[in-house]
């Protein structure tokens, strides 16, 4: 029991500190989240606030403020609580014998840097792809997911609006993706973080952007706003675009839907005027099943 309770404080504190020195600028820039994550919302902003897809949409947008809340809260917050947990679970794991390197399928090692990126983020975005899939798929699931699709007005920081179960529906199959990469992730994997924090804050941002040819194989922000659409055909009533970083997937598998371009869609689903508008009541949303 020591040890596990060991486990758990080394985490916590461990994330704590490193939060806090992220904040005094006291880790490389590379490995700093928090001012990563400003710097790039910032500037998303900026071109949201210059180059308007709907402009009509005001610059603090409705749900533009609990939005900031779940960007700071999910990215840190929450991972400071969760992290002691996920280390208790590491160290159940690895006294049955099952390790970070146990399953390994490809050893990421052998390959060059390049390589060794294009190989992580391909396999980390489809394996979140796939949780995207369940979470409209499973009533279960989609019960927590609503906090995400409650947003009636698209702008950067919707992208972190979502129910902290989702963490903890997406970190066990990301971490399960890095056990099959051979047990850890790339040291330039910041580049990947970076880039699917910027893709994401576009996705979900008031900026018209289809990246030409490209639209095949990166999620954008008119593709993803049919994701969060109200009115949906009623053979995709699941749901559509549920490409993360990466429109690919949709296209392979058939779930992409991208009837036109205007922007000018009603947003949300069908009972969202359930959804409280309290932050705090939503961290209690989905666990009835009437929610």
């Amino acid at each position: 029991m020591n040890t596990y309770i060991e486990a758990f404080s080394n985490a916590f504190t461990g994330t704590v500190n490193w939060t806090w020195k992220s904040i005094l600028l006291e880790v490389p820039w590379y490995t700093n989240y928090f001012w990563g994550l400003v710097v790039i919302s910032i500037a998303v902003w900026v071109l949201e606030i210059v180059y308007p897809w709907r402009k009509e949409q005001a610059v603090f947008r409705k749900g533009f403020w609990i939005d900031a809340v779940y960007m700071f809260f999910n990215f840190f917050v929450f991972t400071i609580i969760i992290s002691g947990v996920y280390a208790v679970l590491e160290q159940l794991f690895s006294s049955l014998g099952i390790t970070m390197k146990s399953i390994a399928l490809i050893n990421l090692k052998a390959l060059p840097v390049w390589g060794q990126l294009l190989i992580f983020f391909l396999i980390s975005d489809f394996v979140q792809w796939f949780t995207h899939v369940l979470l409209h798929r499973f009533n279960f699931l989609w019960r927590f997911h609503k906090v995400h699709h409650s947003v009636k007005e698209m702008g950067f920081a919707a992208h972190l609006r979502y129910h902290w179960m989702e963490n903890v529906f997406y970190k066990p199959l990301k971490i399960f993706a890095v056990m099959l990469l051979g047990g850890f992730e790339p040291d330039q994997a910041f580049i990947v973080h970076f880039a699917a924090i910027t893709i994401g804050h576009l996705n979900h941002a008031n900026i018209k952007l289809t990246y030409g040819p490209l639209k095949y194989i990166f999620n954008n922000p008119v593709m993803h706003l049919y994701h969060h659409a109200y009115t949906l055909p009623k053979e995709r009533h699941y749901g559509v675009n549920f490409g993360i970083s990466l429109s690919l997937w949709d296209y392979i598998f058939k779930t992409n839907y991208v009837p036109e371009a205007s922007g000018k869609l009603t947003l949300g689903y069908s009972d969202d005027t359930k959804m409280p508008k309290n932050f705090f009541a939503q961290l209690f949303y989905g666990f009835r099943r009437n929610d």
